[in-house]
């Protein structure tokens, strides 16, 4: 019998460049239950986490920790954030990872550079030891390829130790108002609802987008307070016994907006008025 990622892997080929397609198969390869995922796993667990810590760590207050579950190595889990920074999803991680997380870290990521660039897998490899996993075409023509990739990502966190952090807002938002959101997108919901597994909400505020000042910054305690506050996974209720739709999945991916949404009114009160400017 086949099993539930090679079956999965399959809707992935069409459409795709001889580039992409080998970015692909490599990913794919260190996913494989063997030598080269635990090696992977050590290594997010230990050199991963602790450079995007150390970057940040002096500038960090973390909140709600008490209220994730205890980690089943078995299982797996799905995190969703809001999203203002390249590095959300890092920054939030590397703390789970670091009082405890045991599954194999993926994060959904944007084809452009990753997937489409020859240094796309070096820099995948180096920074996040391949957790930026599967890649998400813009054009529309090439939609279909992202439905599959959900696909195999449900089917991954099915098969059990393996952990996602998603945005539901689907893109980064770029005002000054970290305490508004983005529409939900439904391929969120699409996820959520076919791989059933816990998932936890999380807000990050104070995260910059240049990577250099943001490690400087961090390094030096002299950059901008970054606020995770975590909150304990989402009771969605009956949704997710919904039939499946686009109706249902942009329900779910609301449900994880709104959980975000109440972290971000505890994130407020535990920042504290932004400090006066001097006139």
């Amino acid at each position: 019998m086949q099993s539930v990622t090679a079956r999965a892997h399959r809707p992935l080929e069409p459409r795709l460049t001889r580039l992409e397609r080998a970015h692909i198969r490599l990913v794919r390869a260190t996913l494989r239950p063997g030598r080269l995922d635990q090696v992977i796993r050590l290594l997010q667990r230990t050199v991963g986490q602790w450079w995007i810590r150390r970057a940040i760590s002096s500038l960090t207050t973390v909140h709600g920790l008490e209220r994730i579950p205890p980690w089943d190595p078995a299982g797996s889990l799905i995190l969703v954030a809001n999203h203002r920074s390249f590095f959300d999803l890092y920054a939030t991680t590397a703390e789970l990872v670091a009082h405890g997380l045991p599954q194999r870290i993926l994060f959904p990521v944007r084809s452009t550079f990753f997937y489409d660039h020859p240094l796309g897998p070096l820099v995948n490899g180096a920074m996040s030891f391949f957790a930026m996993y599967p890649p998400i075409f813009r054009e529309r023509q090439r939609a279909a390829l992202n439905l599959a990739s959900l696909d195999e990502v449900a089917g991954l966190l099915r098969q059990g130790g393996f952990f996602v952090g998603l945005h539901p807002e689907g893109t980064r938002k770029k005002d000054s108002d970290p305490y508004s959101f983005l529409p939900p997108q439904s391929g969120v919901g699409r996820l959520v609802h076919q791989a059933r597994v816990p998932v936890v909400p999380v807000f990050v505020n104070g995260l910059g987008n240049d990577l250099p000042r943001q490690v400087l910054a961090g390094l030096s305690g002299r950059g901008d307070q970054v606020h995770i506050v975590f909150g304990a996974p989402i009771d969605f209720g009956p949704l997710l016994d919904e039939r499946p739709s686009p109706k249902t999945y942009k329900a779910v991916a609301a449900e994880c907006l709104r959980a975000i949404e109440a972290l971000g009114r505890e994130e407020r009160v535990a920042r504290g008025p932004a400090p006066r400017v001097a006139r």
